[in-house]
């Protein structure tokens, strides 16, 4: 657990800049949970106590177990979030998608990295309800600004150690890739956000030497993968197949 203490305290440090908007949370989970159809909602905690929420969605057989992880200032059962996580579920997986903290929703995301410490213990939070439910192997699958709180974690040196990580339309380029342990899929779409692909190159550099990683740019595909949410699926579950199998 002492990564969860160590991003809690670089939360603290940044705590001035940015205040995390836990009622705009709790207004998406009153919103969101009494439609969910796949899984159930759960309680989760960081180690100070703040709960957030998470959907939890079983597979008995499953290969492993997926944490699935929103993008900027939405709920995890957003957008393309919800055929991911739910066909994840009946596809062979288990899986967690858990609530990131959000600002204000007229902030912009630049004002977003100093929530990043708090990210990245939910996602190690996440992880360990994973583990503690029997899954040897978990991945994480995260979508926009999530990859980047993805990464955050992923860099510390302490980190908990993951069978793969899918970055959806990561926003940025990778921070310390020599950091990352296991193989990386950047999956992005041919038409999605000018500073997604400008970057593309540098982002396969980054993920090149990583064993078992690929880069695949999904032809007519923006950066929600709007309308096509099983190709979306179809690239996500064949590198999951390959890398965790």
């Amino acid at each position: 657990m002492r990564i969860l203490f160590a991003l809690l305290l670089a939360l603290a440090s940044l705590h001035a800049f940015a205040q995390a908007d836990y009622a705009r949370e709790q207004r998406w989970a009153a919103e969101i949970t009494p439609a969910i159809l796949v899984g159930d909602p759960v309680q989760l905690a960081l180690p100070e106590g703040r709960k957030f929420l998470g959907i939890y969605a079983p597979n008995s057989k499953a290969q492993a177990g997926v944490v699935v992880v929103h993008g900027l200032g939405v709920h995890p059962d957003w957008g393309l979030i919800n055929p991911l996580r739910s066909q994840l579920s009946e596809q062979g997986y288990a899986t967690l998608s858990v609530q990131m903290p959000v600002l204000a929703a007229e902030l912009r995301g630049d004002r977003y990295p100093p929530l990043f410490p708090e990210a990245a213990a939910r996602i190690a939070v996440a992880i360990k309800f994973l583990q503690d439910k029997g899954h040897k192997k978990i991945a994480i699958v995260a979508h926009s600004f999530g990859a980047r709180m993805a990464n955050e974690l992923l860099n510390q040196p302490d980190a908990p150690d993951i069978a793969a990580w899918v970055s959806i339309g990561i926003i940025g380029e990778y921070t310390k890739p020599e950091t990352f342990k296991a193989p990386v899929l950047d999956l992005y779409g041919e038409n999605d956000f000018p500073d997604v692909l400008a970057l593309a190159a540098k982002r396969a550099a980054a993920i090149r030497n990583i064993r078992g990683s690929a880069q695949v740019s999904v032809a007519g595909a923006d950066h929600f993968f709007t309308g096509m949410d099983q190709e979306l699926l179809r690239n996500v579950k064949l590198f999951l197949d390959r890398v965790t199998k």
